[in-house]
């Protein structure tokens, strides 16, 4: 059901009631100034994105964990992100199946006290990186794709889940979003979500742990 501009359900979305919910959503529900914004290649680059998005609005919320080293660890991680293993939760959802790709639509399913609610977005990037050896020089690898939020969305802003594999040969997992309120509720208790948002990230970081370690343990 829609309820204010929201997408609800009393029980568990279905794949009917998903596909409903990203149809009726509309276009991104922020400035076309900052699509991509998520998106950065460099700690300073990071820096000065996040100062620029602050001046206009947006809250930051990140989360990072190591989550081993070397190859292996590297592509069962980025596995992880392809099949959503990091919105795995008993509270929060991605069908399994949303192709990673960009343009694609798809709705985030989250358990809210007594409704959950449904939440449209599009995966507005994918980039996929490696460098290779050379010489001395490490070989190094990263995987990233952003999703921006749609009209009916509770928020409004880009969320970013990217694997990298650093010249330390060690594999990160980290979260990077921005957001601001778009909705009368998300404005009311904008304390709650940010506090939601913060155990999202935590979780997550910890499912996408769970996750490698358990599929190292099968090799």
């Amino acid at each position: 059901m829609a309820w204010g501009g929201l997408f609800l359900s009393w029980h568990r979305p279905s794949r009917e009631q998903q596909k409903a919910c990203v149809a009726s959503a509309g276009g991104f529900n922020y400035d076309s100034n900052f699509h991509g914004a998520s998106s950065f290649s460099s700690t300073k680059e990071k820096k000065e994105k996040e100062e620029e998005l602050a001046k206009n609005g947006f809250s930051i919320n990140q989360s990072r964990i190591l989550l081993g080293s070397g190859s292996e660890t590297f592509h069962l991680a980025k596995s992880a992100l392809l099949s959503w293993k990091h919105f795995g939760l008993d509270w929060a959802f991605v069908n399994p199946e949303t192709p990673v790709k960009t343009g694609t639509k798809f709705c985030a399913c989250v358990k809210e006290l007594v409704p959950w609610v449904m939440m449209p977005l599009q995966i507005a990037y994918v980039a996929d990186e490696v460098s290779r050896r050379s010489g001395s020089t490490p070989a190094r690898a990263a995987f990233s794709f952003g999703s921006g939020t749609l009209q009916g969305h509770l928020l409004a802003g880009e969320e970013r889940f990217s694997i990298q594999w650093d010249e330390n040969d060690q594999v990160w997992y980290e979260i990077f979003s921005l957001s601001k309120p778009a909705h009368v509720l998300s404005v009311i208790c904008y304390p709650y979500v940010q506090f939601r948002q913060k155990y999202f990230a935590r979780q997550s970081t910890q499912a996408v742990l769970k996750h490698v370690n358990a599929q190292h343990s099968k090799s």
